[in-house]
């Protein structure tokens, strides 16, 4: 069952998570880079822990995350030994450290140094390429619909046929939009001008028995109208010459002229 494949990774998830913690090994390992590194968020970029302490760049996030404080502290790895929570509280702190830190780095990704990042897996194309045939592999930016949280998931953006898809990766697409702004594919293709693609030099043409498919023409005519009179004109027009490109059917064995 998809509900319970999706539970058993999460709890894997967080077994990794405290796996990680507890191990003498992996005490040098932040939240954020386990965030980032952990299945199904590799959309994300590591937002500088410069950026995350500057109170400025958080201002008006306070009212949207509950336990804030406590939220912030796990992102930026601080202990307080003073703070005890039950394990209910502690699951929510955790869930609103993933919603803080994705309201965070929809922030981070606008600044330069955040479409640096963005760029350099762009460049790694991390985000994966376009499905359209006529692209031949573009790679694509990730993009929100909404610049609003929970309205739609993030989405992938072509910059040579300019069109959205949903991520190759459904893990990927589990992630809310607006933590990756409409504005940022648009914004990166400004700033960075070299990687932005031509378009399509290409276009694919609907054909039927080799004749262009006019637009005029996709949608069945009403029997009875001229519409319909003059596509079957058309037709038979059509019949007739794939018959003659096709040549004279040759004739059956004993039922040819009588010889003389």
């Amino acid at each position: 069952m998809p509900n319970e494949a999706g539970e058993n990774d999460s709890a894997e998830q967080e077994q990794s998570w405290e796996e990680c913690t507890s191990s003498d090994d992996d005490q040098d390992v932040s939240w954020i880079v386990w965030f980032c590194t952990r299945k199904g968020n590799e959309f994300y970029t590591e937002v500088e822990r410069e950026f995350v302490e500057d109170h400025f760049n958080l201002y008006g996030l306070k009212n949207q995350v509950p336990y804030y404080n406590h939220a912030l502290d796990l992102i930026l790895d601080i202990e307080r030994m003073d703070m005890v929570l039950s394990e209910e509280q502690q699951e929510k702190v955790e869930m609103s450290a993933e919603v803080l830190y994705g309201l965070i780095h929809a922030r981070y990704v606008l600044t330069s140094a955040g479409l640096a990042a963005v760029n350099e897996k762009y460049q790694s194309v991390e985000y994966g390429r376009c499905p359209h045939v006529l692209c031949e592999g573009q790679a694509v930016l990730p993009v929100g619909q909404s610049d609003v949280p929970r309205v739609s998931t993030v989405k992938v953006y072509c910059p040579k046929c300019q069109n959205i898809f949903y991520p190759r990766s459904s893990s990927n697409g589990r992630i809310d939009g607006a933590y990756f702004t409409t504005t940022l594919p648009h914004l990166l293709i400004m700033t960075f001008p070299e990687i932005a693609s031509i378009g399509l030099t290409t276009k694919y043409v609907p054909r039927i028995f080799g004749y262009k498919v006019h637009r005029g023409e996709a949608a069945l005519p009403k029997p009875g109208s001229d519409a319909a009179a003059a596509a079957a004109v058309r037709t038979s027009a059509a019949l007739r010459d794939t018959k003659s490109l096709a040549g004279p059917a040759p004739s059956a064995a004993g039922q040819g002229p009588p010889s003389d």
